[in-house]
């Protein structure tokens, strides 16, 4: 348990260790006979919110563990979406954009070239040299992590026709409020089963004018998918809105109005 409890300590902020340590090893008698005041029997109330409900009321250490996962959790995320500010001045924002999503388990296309996915890796890296030379035109990005501040590797490129961001998990409205930058070059993007983008996210999506094709498919934060399908179409006269019906979120008529629309 020494090591497990110094990686705690080291990982979490001075003010949680504030007043005395409460540790496994200090407080029970783990080793040296039975301690009644943290036996945890059946009589004991707290046994009924289980074993870990039982440890968290006496124990800060497993209070300090879940801080601790979340505090990683939300560290690993800034670490994935963090900008490629030296690749993109050594090979260019195209190198960087495509490194990045790469990383990430995307598929890039550069200009007059073949797809290239996460398992291209090396041969990506062999050939940054000579792609610095291209344009990124399209981008796949479907099922990443990509959040507001990751979409600071893409929203610069000044030749993306493409943009999927498909089942990505926080891609939100801030998010979409980002992409105006792309207004001049952007003809596709695909938001199916982004599950935090609502009818706010899309409204921002009227700056990209040059928008010929647009996925707003499975959008469960979105509530009423038919009359937002056709707000969006009005807002982008030019693009080719997929993914709604306009009878979603609309309730059936009624027998007597469907009768008395019949005989009208």
């Amino acid at each position: 348990m020494a090591a497990p409890r110094a990686l705690l300590r080291a990982c979490c902020p001075a003010s949680w260790r504030r007043g005395p340590s409460r540790t496994l090893s200090s407080q029970s008698s783990l080793g040296q006979g039975p301690n009644p005041k943290y036996d945890l029997s059946q009589g004991d109330p707290d046994s009924k919110k289980g074993l870990l409900g039982s440890m968290t009321s006496r124990f800060y250490d497993v209070q300090q563990l879940r801080e601790w996962i979340f505090s990683f959790w939300s560290w690993n995320l800034y670490r994935k979406n963090k900008t490629f500010s030296y690749t993109a001045k050594h090979f260019g924002p195209n190198v960087a954009a495509a490194y990045f999503v790469l990383t990430q388990g995307g598929a890039v296309r550069f200009q007059g070239q073949e797809w290239i996915g996460a398992q291209d890796m090396r041969q990506f890296l062999r050939n940054s040299p000579q792609l610095k030379m291209l344009l990124l035109e399209e981008v796949d990005a479907s099922g990443c992590v990509i959040n507001y501040y990751g979409l600071e590797n893409l929203v610069f490129l000044p030749a993306l026709r493409s943009l999927r961001l498909c089942g990505c998990p926080y891609v939100d409205d801030w998010c979409l409020s980002r992409l105006h930058s792309l207004s001049s070059c952007l003809q596709e993007l695909s938001l199916a089963g982004c599950p935090r983008v609502t009818e706010r996210g899309l409204a921002c999506l009227h700056h990209l004018g040059n928008l010929q094709r647009l996925d707003i498919s499975d959008l469960p934060a979105v509530s009423n998918k038919g009359l937002t399908q056709i707000l969006v179409e009005e807002m982008l006269p030019d693009c080719e809105v997929v993914g709604a019906d306009y009878a979603d979120g609309l309730e059936p008529l009624s027998e007597e109005e469907e009768e008395e629309k019949a005989a009208g």
